[in-house]
């Protein structure tokens, strides 16, 4: 494993520039550099490499392989969108001011995540740079923006990124990110990244063209062909990517998306799992920081998550979809698509709050009674990122509705204390401190057939749900390529002070200012362990620290309930006046801290 210069793309040196482009099915590559046609020679095992003297920052340039003008696949930045040249970028020009910063322990975190180009007006990087003070204010640690990667068109979600290591103009220059980064250190804030190393988009991404061995032909995700992880260059170009965020970028952690679906982790080449070397080598290349590492695992797959002296050994924490979907069919009664894998809810949020996962090996019905899930129970809280909202969780439903127009506010309300003031590690949806009415509908600037199929088969997944089994009723749902679908998205800032709003986004610096009083040294304490139980909808965790003790009863339930046990020490917040575990009303939450 290198780990060295980066072999992928364009390295400035001396005199020059060395360009290398991994094209093993290619009988022959030129390099096309500001206009002039550059032969590159055969290496050993597929890799094509040119060194031109003089070529400096800015200077553009592509790939010629038979008739095909493409871009390069570790393209640092594009000079417009994804078909056309690329460009060469100085990855050290950017003069930090922010040089001490180290970031900060993982249990001091609080995450709110964003989509750059729909947070605010302007979409850009700019823009959300000026928006900062907002999430100091609020009590956010961390900002986890949702992809940048270069695709293709206006605007999109990110998940349909080609060019992995170019940031997309749309949202700026590479160095509009570095200053965001940059300023947010300043103000004690961690960024975060979400990538994307289990496909490519369907538009703009050329490599099947010289570069067959890339994808696994024999295996398939929701996405495509599947990427071939068994194949040394492939692993490179992803270890190589999420090294590049967290050096050149100065990030302080990386989101990686739907690791279930990538092939070939098993060993390959003499080599191990790739997650794990992926790890392994973040760790090496970013050690005396605070580097964080949070995995989205539809497998649940606890290994990945193990500790070492109280330390991450790989990923330090995983996005709990379990707490999510018993939380949202407690709160709104939703039974459809995988909220059918969460009967008897209130023993489940028990579970989940004492183990982490609610699947552990049982079968799940919605993947087709397949297994899902390994032993969590040893882990310790922070290994889990809760939530109530997320891009996913309000984009994929069809009108990219929010959870205050399914749930009654009081529920909200509970079901926020529960994720803000428990031991695990927090997340915000971007505009879910203040009920946002934004709502986030899946986007994409797609044209021609490909827009037509993503648009049919938008509409045609939720046929399966009761709400959209006739055809008539999902022409409501919104045109994922049309512009007003995109701006539907965008942020209303100036509702923040508004009724409602001005209500949550004080509950929200309520609850966040109690977790960094009360629950963040508890966690840097040490955990001791942890217990739950419930009756009916009502749940009671105990969770015990080296410094104290934290317990929280929750009743996620339109009727009043009641548990057996108390609630020791000093009440911290309560949503109703004098709650005890055996009469909680509906919608209610207490927590409770004893020293």
């Amino acid at each position: 494993m290198s780990l060295g210069p980066i072999p992928h793309g364009v390295t400035l040196e001396e005199g020059g520039a060395r360009f290398r482009l991994w094209a093993p099915n290619a009988d022959a590559v030129a390099l096309l550099y500001q206009g002039r046609s550059v032969d590159m020679a055969a290496a050993q095992e597929g890799w094509r490499e040119a060194f031109v003297e003089g070529a400096k920052a800015g200077d553009t340039y592509q790939y010629q392989v038979g008739d095909l003008r493409v871009p390069d696949p570790a393209s640092r930045g594009q000079k417009d969108d994804v078909h056309g040249p690329s460009l060469i970028v100085d990855p050290g020009a950017y003069e930090w001011r922010h040089t001490e910063w180290r970031g900060r322990p993982w249990e001091d975190t609080v995450i709110e995540e964003v989509h750059v180009g729909a947070a605010t007006p302007e979409g850009t990087f700019d823009g959300l740079r000026r928006k900062l003070s907002h999430y100091k204010e609020l009590g956010v640690t961390a900002i986890e923006i949702l992809p940048v990667a270069s695709f293709a068109g206006a605007r999109n979600w990110g998940y349909d990124g080609v060019l992995q290591f170019a940031p997309d103009t749309s949202y700026g220059t590479p160095d509009d990110l570095r200053r965001l980064i940059d300023e947010a250190h300043g103000l004690g804030l961690q960024m975060l990244i979400d990538v994307v190393y289990n496909h490519f988009g369907p538009d703009g991404n050329y490599l099947g063209a010289y570069a067959q061995d890339f994808f696994d032909q024999e295996k398939h995700t929701p996405w495509g062909a599947a990427l071939n992880f068994g194949r040394a260059p492939v692993r490179e170009f992803f270890i190589q990517n999420a090294v590049m965020w967290l050096t050149e970028y100065r990030f302080d952690g990386i989101r990686f998306d739907a690791v279930q679906a990538i092939s070939g982790m098993a060993a390959a080449e003499g080599r191990g799992h790739f997650l794990e070397e992926m790890a392994e080598a973040i760790r090496e290349r970013t050690k005396g920081r605070h580097v964080h590492l949070i995995l989205e695992n539809d497998d649940n797959t606890s290994e990945l998550l193990v500790r070492k002296d109280g330390e991450a050994v790989f990923y330090d924490g995983q996005w709990n979809d379990d707490f999510h979907h018993v939380v949202h069919r407690m709160i709104t009664g939703e039974t459809d698509g995988y909220y059918a894998d969460y009967p008897a809810p209130g023993e489940r949020l028990a579970k989940v709050l004492r183990e982490g996962f609610d699947y552990q090996g049982q079968p799940s019905h919605h993947r087709g009674d397949k297994a899902r899930g390994t032993p969590s129970g040893g882990l310790p809280t922070t290994a889990f990122v809760n939530f109530i909202q997320n891009h996913d969780q309000v984009g994929n439903r069809a009108l990219g509705d929010r959870i205050d127009e399914a749930a009654p506010e009081e529920a909200v309300v509970a079901a926020t204390a529960l994720y803000l003031l428990g031991p695990q590690i927090p997340m915000i949806w971007m505009g879910e401190e203040w009920a946002s009415s934004s709502t986030f509908p899946f986007f994409c600037d797609f044209h021609g057939e490909l827009a037509e199929a993503v648009r049919n088969g938008r509409r045609e997944e939720f046929g399966r749900f009761e709400a959209f089994r006739d055809p008539a009723a999902r022409e409501v749902i919104p045109d994922p390529n049309a512009q007003e679908t995109f701006l539907a998205a965008k942020l209303d800032w100036q509702e923040m002070g508004r009724h409602r709003h001005a209500d949550r986004i004080a509950l929200f610096k309520e609850l966040l200012a109690l977790r960094h009083e009360h629950v963040v040294p508890l966690l840097k304490s040490g955990g001791q362990g942890a217990e739950a139980e419930n009756e009916g909808d009502t749940v009671l965790a105990r969770y015990r620290f080296g410094e104290g003790t934290l317990t929280i009863c929750a009743n996620l339930s339109p009727e009043g309930g009641g548990v057996h046990g108390d609630m020791p020490g000093e009440v911290i917040f309560s949503t109703h006046d004098a709650l005890v575990p055996s009469a909680m009303p509906p919608w209610s939450l207490t927590a409770s801290i004893a020293r």
